[in-house]
């Protein structure tokens, strides 16, 4: 199940699933996928984002369980680890993981955005990062008050 967005398309999965909120189960399963895909794709960018984000949520960084010295490869394996630990291990510790990344990853866009229409878009980002980050946090809250 790992590799499912491989196997299927992410296009398939975001046909069935992108229009779901990040707390219903199908939209935490959509951010996860996503989020492994963006790792995976746009390593450096996700990297550059994490190291100006990670001093601004120092908690988070601790929860989201990336390295000090992460480079593109740490991103990916944290996507794949996280996504791994929502099928093979505690959903809701998976969400918990994936919910601090986002954050660490919003507070990096804020940080090195700028006034300009560039900076307005990666703050637009950074609050679409809170909204998962807070819908993944939500779907941990429920799925530990009731595992389906």
């Amino acid at each position: 199940m790992v590799d499912l967005a491989d196997r299927v398309g992410l296009d398939t999965l975001a046909e069935l699933w992108r229009t779901e909120q990040p707390s219903s189960l199908p939209g935490a399963l959509w951010a996860l996928y996503l989020l492994r895909r963006w790792c995976q794709g746009n390593g450096a960018e996700v990297t550059r984002l994490w190291r100006a984000g990670r001093a601004y949520a120092p908690a988070d960084e601790v929860v989201a369980g990336v390295a000090d010295d992460a480079d593109p490869a740490a991103m990916a394996e944290l996507a794949d680890a996280v996504l791994h630990g929502a099928y093979h291990g505690d959903f809701d510790v998976a969400l918990e993981r994936a919910a601090a990344f986002f954050r660490v990853i919003a507070s990096g866009r804020r940080e090195s955005s700028g006034p300009d229409a560039e900076g307005d878009r990666e703050r637009q980002l950074a609050d679409r990062n809170d909204e998962v980050a807070d819908g993944l946090a939500l779907a941990a809250h429920r799925w530990r008050e009731s595992p389906l």
